[in-house]
């Protein structure tokens, strides 16, 4: 029988799974990595860590399933988007912290250069020009770490996939069409490096990676590297396009919601980039041979990290699975708003000075009212896209398909099909980033023969039918984030 490791390389761990031809999970492993917060709204990662965590994963994965790596047909890779990881091409030891995708550092680079170049990155790139994306992070380094300026025909830029990737082979450093679109440096209509953007931001261009179709060979691990096992590495995408590949969200129109560490809604927009709309995104899904599919996004940095702040930072829990239980114990919020801006704004309003705030306290506010405001503040983001889809986009999903941790809590998934006004839908199989990455890479090595076969594998666990909403719930909210806004402009 076939066996693809899908492996899962996030902000916060490292997910693998051992996904069989009937798309069903017959193993996981999951290994955390430390975050490092050096100066206020900075965030990184040391990139072994990140190397240690999916050796371990994949161990952890393999030995559940009573496998070897040998076993494994082929792997498939997603990863968290954005991160810049700067490496030694000879050595492949990292020349410094990757730089997070929720990183702040570089806001007031992209303040001046937006009235310059602005709509040059927005017709380029389907991106906006902000500190989230990667091109102003390798700017950055370059700019402020000693000695690399001088030594960037040595050195190798990637986002994560790339430097799994790299390691694992010993050195191949390619990524897909996906990753390479959230960088603020690919042409998403040329699908090329822009060499506009190249010079704005004075990367060279032999700093960067192949970009190949999502589904397709990668290259092979290296037994020396990578578990004794020469493996095709077969499948790269980035962990949200990864996901609406997972959820099988095939046809143009087709919508899903990731409840992550941020969450992402995500739409198939079709085979050609539609006009890049105002507080969204416009994106390369994935690439399959010489086809490509795009998708329209909204991105929102902090969801599910807002409940590990409750647990981490305000220690009001002891675990992110007490979050539910806990605010089951009030009927609402009793008028209290959490806009979880820890590291500013995405879509809509994409405001990197906008700061965390709650408002609505009163001598009656208890920790479970916090609880469920940061729950329901998960579902009112999003909202924020869908509402920015059908204004600006003029279009609106007919249902949304969720997954990602937080999307277990039926009192998420229900507030949020009240708030859309759209049946939610929650598959089987929650994990499906992991799963999108394998689903490519079992296509492209023969293990699934169409996306039509990959998409009959995908099974309903639970659908949440939408209920009238109090219009004033969702008013209190869009004043929260007013209050939430520009906070520390500079």
């Amino acid at each position: 029988m076939p066996h693809i490791l899908g492996i899962d390389a996030g902000t916060t761990g490292v997910t693998a799974l051992v996904v069989k031809d009937d798309a069903t999970i017959a193993a996981r492993g999951y290994r955390e990595f430390p975050q490092k917060f050096p100066r206020p709204g900075w965030v990184e990662h040391d990139p072994e860590d990140i190397w240690r965590a999916t050796l371990d994963a994949c161990r952890e994965a393999l030995q559940n399933a009573n496998l070897v790596a040998r076993d494994v047909t082929a792997i498939g890779i997603t990863n968290q988007r954005e991160t810049t990881v700067v490496w030694d091409r000879a050595t492949l030891q990292p020349v410094h912290n990757a730089i997070v995708w929720q990183d702040r550092r570089t806001a007031e680079r992209c303040d001046e250069l937006r009235p310059h170049i602005e709509p040059l990155v927005r017709h380029t790139t389907g991106l906006v020009l902000d500190s989230y994306f990667s091109a102003t992070k390798v700017e950055w380094m370059l700019k402020n770490v000693d000695g690399l300026r001088s030594r960037k025909k040595e050195l190798a830029f990637g986002t994560v996939d790339s430097w799994v990737l790299a390691r694992m082979t010993g050195g191949r450093h390619a990524t897909d069409y996906s990753n390479a679109s959230r960088t603020l440096l690919y042409d998403i209509q040329a699908r090329d490096w822009s060499p506009e953007l190249l010079g704005i931001f004075d990367i060279d261009r032999s700093m960067l990676p192949e970009v190949l179709p999502s589904s397709g060979r990668f290259g092979v691990t290296d037994p020396k590297h990578f578990l004794n096992a020469a493996i095709p590495v077969a499948g790269i995408a980035g962990d949200q396009q990864a996901a609406l590949f997972g959820q099988a969200c095939f046809e143009t129109g087709m919508a899903k919601n990731t409840y992550g560490t941020g969450s992402f809604v995500l739409m198939n927009a079709g085979e050609k980039p539609p006009p890049v709309p105002q507080g969204l995104l416009v994106t390369l899904a994935w690439g399959i041979g010489d086809e490509v599919v795009y998708a329209l996004e909204g991105s929102i940095f902090v969801t599910g990290a807002a409940v590990q702040w409750l647990r981490d930072g305000l220690q009001i829990i002891n675990a992110a699975k007490e979050a539910e239980p806990l605010a089951r114990t009030v009927r609402d919020t009793d008028g209290v708003y959490f806009v979880p801006a820890l590291t500013g704004l995405g879509s809509p309003y994409w405001d990197p000075y906008a700061r965390g705030t709650i408002v609505g306290l009163t001598r009656g506010t208890t920790k479970a009212h916090l609880a469920r405001a940061t729950v329901e503040s998960m579902a009112y983001q999003t909202r924020d896209v869908v509402e920015a889809m059908a204004s600006n986009a003029n279009v609106t999903p007919a249902d949304l398909r969720v997954d990602g941790g937080a999307s277990a809590m039926d009192l998420l998934c229900q507030f949020q099909a009240d708030q859309l006004g759209v049946t939610v839908k929650r598959p089987v199989a929650q994990e499906t980033t992991a799963l999108g990455a394998a689903f490519l890479a079992g296509l492209a090595e023969g293990v699934w023969s169409s996306t039509t076969e990959i998409a009959q594998t995908w099974k309903i666990d639970k659908e949440f039918i939408p209920r009238p909403a109090d219009p004033a719930g969702y008013e209190g909210w869009k004043r929260a984030v007013e209050r939430s806004r520009g906070w520390a402009a500079p």
